[in-house]
């Protein structure tokens, strides 16, 4: 059986699928991942088929045009995307089903199930529809409105019970107005009758979809008050080969002292590497603490006996061996950081990042967020002193990582998939 895993965005959206994939793929499923270009290798090195998407979140080269114009311009290439990868999605395909990485028309070779991902799922459904295949979510965030917590784009600030529920609704129909010019055009490509956005998310409603969210019910528990098929059910983590390893320069840093501070901005920042490198070692030397600095879209670069900057590596490897996490708030981030049981200072910077970033300080496993636009060497090396030296916030890290241990995310998603195609 064929499952085809649609993902988009930056690397955060994208990486933790290749473990999912990974382990349906173990499970005997023949999988293929599309998803943007650039993500290609990452894919393809977790054993799974690699289907292009030509959808920047950023934008484009230059990444102007404010964030509206450059979400209306990716969902746009998104929707073209999917509609791309529709024929080899319905073809019957070779036995092998191979597909490289110039996204060629043989890459996904049928499909008999689809799973798609936050950013997928709006324009994903008419994809669906048009195979007459089923679609499972597979989220990284919480989109269904509830009292309990507000929109992850309401920078975190609860507006109480009623007020949650309602900006819940309220984003859920912004979101749909968003894809609308995008949805209509998918739906004449793919011989789809016209149907409004808001109706076709309603119908999924109403049928009981199941969305399986891959994030701790220690960070954020499953509200009470969502429908059922909504369930929480654990992180599934980017794929990390058995023989993975660290780069011998940044083991031997590692080894050569105490546990390093890890700054990184993931996929957020571009430009403004210098500036960034330059507050994060003057703060890390003000609280006397050694650095690793990860490039990332900044750029971060440092050099000194008591830094190093380093590419991409895998977290898992690297943040147990630290003594904190400087972050930008991500879902993987910081989860990669509670899954270390390191204690945390976000950096939010936009989207989902203040939310995330308030949930990890309210469990008290990381310091209160410091604003990126606020972010100053004072401020950073008091929260470097506060994470390092307050060992109650290490203490409940640890505790999250326990619990995040004890769930399988991915786990879920193998049975959830047996049980869909077993119908």
């Amino acid at each position: 059986m064929r499952v085809l895993i649609l993902a988009a965005g930056s690397y955060g959206d994208v990486a933790p699928y290749t473990g999912a994939g990974r382990r349906l793929l173990d499970a005997g499923f023949h999988v293929t991942l599309a998803a943007p270009q650039q993500f290609a290798d990452l894919v393809q090195r977790a054993g799974l088929d690699f289907r292009g998407i030509a959808a920047d979140p950023t934008g484009g080269p230059d990444g102007g045009g404010g964030m509206l114009r450059r979400a209306s311009a990716f969902m746009r290439e998104l929707g073209q995307g999917l509609a791309a990868i529709a024929p080899s999605a319905a073809a019957g395909g070779g036995a092998d089903g191979a597909g490289g990485a110039d996204g060629g028309a043989g890459g996904t070779g049928g499909a008999d199930l689809l799973l798609l991902s936050t950013t997928t799922a709006p324009l994903g459904w008419h994809l669906a529809e048009a195979l007459g295949v089923p679609a499972l979510g597979v989220y990284l965030q919480p989109v269904a409105p509830t009292t309990r917590f507000p929109p992850v784009v309401a920078a975190g600030r609860s507006l109480g019970p009623w007020g949650n529920r309602a900006a819940g609704r309220l984003a859920l129909r912004v979101v749909d107005r968003m894809h609308a010019e995008a949805a209509r055009e998918l739906r004449r490509t793919l011989g789809l009758p016209p149907a409004a956005q808001r109706a076709v998310r309603e119908r999924q409603d109403r049928a009981g979809w199941t969305v399986l969210h891959g994030f701790c019910s220690a960070l954020l528990p499953r509200p009470d008050d969502w429908r059922a098929g909504l369930e929480v059910v654990g992180n599934w983590w980017p794929h990390c080969p058995d023989d993975a390893a660290l780069p011998p320069e940044l083991a031997d840093f590692l080894d050569a002292g105490p546990p390093p501070v890890f700054v990184g901005f993931g996929s957020m920042a571009a430009g403004e590497g210098e500036r960034l490198a330059d507050i994060a070692v003057r703060a890390l030397r003000e609280a006397g603490l050694r650095g690793v600095l990860q490039a990332g879209a900044a750029g971060l670069h440092a050099t000194g006996d008591d830094v190093l900057a380093v590419g991409e590596v895998p977290h898992q490897l690297l943040l147990p061996r630290t003594a904190a996490v400087v972050h930008h708030g991500g879902a993987g981030t910081t989860a990669a950081a509670l899954r270390a049981g390191v204690p945390a200072v976000p950096v939010p910077v936009t989207a989902d990042q203040p939310f995330w970033a308030g949930r990890v300080a309210a469990l008290g496993a990381a310091t209160a967020p410091i604003p990126f636009g606020e972010l100053a060497v004072p401020a950073l090396a008091r929260a470097l002193r506060d994470a390092v030296e307050e060992q109650g916030h290490r203490a409940r890290a640890a505790a999250v990582a326990r619990r995040m241990a004890a769930e399988d995310g991915a786990g879920h998603v193998v049975r959830e998939v047996e049980r869909l195609l077993s119908r």
